[in-house]
């Protein structure tokens, strides 16, 4: 598993401030090969979408704990979309249940993800959906 060659940028949307998980999250990944970018806390999705684009990521990985995983999973993707970052692969994690899955992967994420995975099972999750790039 690499992720050598990826740009991926790690975001929390929202008014949540606890980012310890993304900062996990961030670390794992660059361990892995990745270059990660993080934008720290609070950042609107049109924010997030704008350096995504910016920056030319190939992944866009938000970390969502307060509960409106499903709205600013939408607006990150309305606001991707509308900046022609469309293509950018969206994955979220965060205190996600799972009946809101559905809802996630229509809003466009490709990887959802919860705290009681592994973090070898999130960074092989996000190399496997990039890997087919």
């Amino acid at each position: 598993m690499s992720l050598a060659g990826k740009r991926i940028l790690i975001a929390k949307p929202g008014l949540d401030g606890h980012d310890v998980g993304a900062k996990i999250i961030a670390l794992a990944l660059r361990d892995a090969g990745a270059e990660v970018i993080y934008t720290g806390l609070r950042k609107s999705p049109e924010y997030i979408a704008r350096v995504a684009v910016e920056e030319d990521v190939d992944a866009v990985g938000l970390s969502i704990l307060s509960g409106s995983h499903v709205d600013l999973v939408r607006d990150t993707m309305r606001h991707l979309r509308a900046a022609e970052g469309g293509n950018i692969k969206l994955f979220v994690g965060g205190t996600i249940p799972q009946e809101d899955n559905a809802a996630l992967l229509e809003a466009g994420a490709v990887g959802i993800f919860n705290a009681s995975q592994r973090i070898e099972d999130v960074v092989a999750e996000m190399d496997k959906h990039l890997a087919a790039d």
